[in-house]
């Protein structure tokens, strides 16, 4: 064993601490030139796409469903199996989120379960490219299309991936991406909206931004979710180095799955036309194939060193803050049985190396 392998490692070196001082340095510190720039910047990732900057993906989430005119007497159509943030956003402007089943090989929405979600009160379709993973946005439009809906794309683990040659955050009206610390790439903290709509854009940076694009003349009611020069300036620095880390994740999945070929474990697979840029590398263990199950199995890779992420032992459905009586199979099995192994590009061969050991080892 070469020691611990954390499940997630955010890498940061010394041009990142070099952009930090640069903006202090230059006395701008609040939304500012850097902000700008990294709007520019990202928009390469996103088809070309028009980006606003925020300070968190949640953020993200919640400005858009505003500025796409999304509110009380709206349903939106969301998986389950994800991170609370996503229905979050949508109970937050006052919308319902009715959850539908994900398919079982990409953890994505089943585009069935969303059409049969569909109601004279839906809204919109808010699909999460979980994992990094692109969803079935070719047969979820088509939904969308048939019923007259918006889409808003939760990307928020899913920088750089494409479908069919579309980036992902280019299918809906809006896209959000996370720029938390864990995800491919980070600003420290912060978010960034996409959307090929000019009045979407704009009403994003009167909401980000009080209700005001100039000074004190504040023209709707609006939030302070500003994101600052500092965080920008780290993300501009992130951003270059995206491809490259793109690259090595996928080398580390690769890896991984060829070592673990015949194990009792089910492994991720890519969807024809994706391309995969594995925020996790989420396996699938079940009470069959390892005594106790996934829990079990992931104290046993603790016990050798390796860190895991169950994401997510509990659909949102089930959670307090909704605790909604549904039938969703394919979610309850997934939430029994994912277990994200470390796929990171701070990893070495030798982390690789033994990762596969201590999954296959008896």
């Amino acid at each position: 064993m070469v020691g611990s392998i954390p499940a997630a490692a955010p890498l940061f070196g010394v041009e990142e601490r070099d952009a930090v001082d640069r903006v202090l340095r230059s006395g701008m510190v609040a939304q500012g030139p850097e902000v700008a720039a990294f709007e520019r910047e990202f928009a390469a990732i996103v088809d070309g796409r028009t980006a606003v900057a925020v300070n968190s993906g949640t953020s993200g989430l919640h400005m858009a469903l505003l500025a796409m005119g999304i509110g009380p007497g709206d349903e939106v159509i969301v998986p389950s199996f994800t991170f609370a943030a996503t229905a979050n956003a949508v109970a937050l402007v006052g919308a319902t989120p009715v959850f539908a089943d994900i398919e079982p090989t990409h953890f994505c929405l089943d585009p069935a379960a969303v059409e049969a979600a569909v109601t004279p009160r839906t809204a919109a379709i808010m699909p999460v490219h979980l994992y990094g993973h692109p969803a079935a946005m070719d047969r979820i439009g088509a939904v969308a299309e048939r019923h007259g809906l918006a889409v808003i794309e939760d990307a928020c683990q899913a920088h750089a991936a494409t479908l069919n040659g579309t980036a992902v955050g280019a299918f809906g009206r809006t896209a959000v991406f996370s720029l938390y610390p864990t995800k491919n790439m980070t600003s420290g903290e912060g978010g960034m909206v996409v959307t090929d709509d000019p009045a979407i854009a704009r009403t994003l940076r009167l909401l980000r931004n009080q209700g005001m694009e100039k000074r004190y003349e504040n023209e709707i009611v609006g939030f302070n979710t500003r994101m600052t020069d500092l965080h920008a300036a780290i993300g501009r620095v992130q951003l270059t180095r995206l491809a490259g880390w793109t690259a090595q994740r996928q080398a580390n999945a690769a890896f991984l799955t060829a070592g673990l070929a015949g194990s009792p474990f089910t492994t991720p697979t890519v969807a024809p036309g994706a391309t995969h840029v594995w925020h996790q590398y989420t396996i699938r263990v079940t009470d069959d194939a390892f005594p106790g199950g996934r829990d079990a199995f992931a104290a046993r890779l603790a016990d050798r060193g390796v860190g895991t992420g169950v994401y997510y032992p509990v659909p949102v459905h089930r959670l307090p803050s909704f605790r909604l009586g549904l039938d969703l199979p394919e979610t309850e099995r997934a939430a029994r049985e994912a277990l994200s192994l470390p796929v990171h590009p701070a990893l070495k061969e030798s982390h690789l190396k033994a990762i596969v050991e201590a999954v296959v080892a008896p």
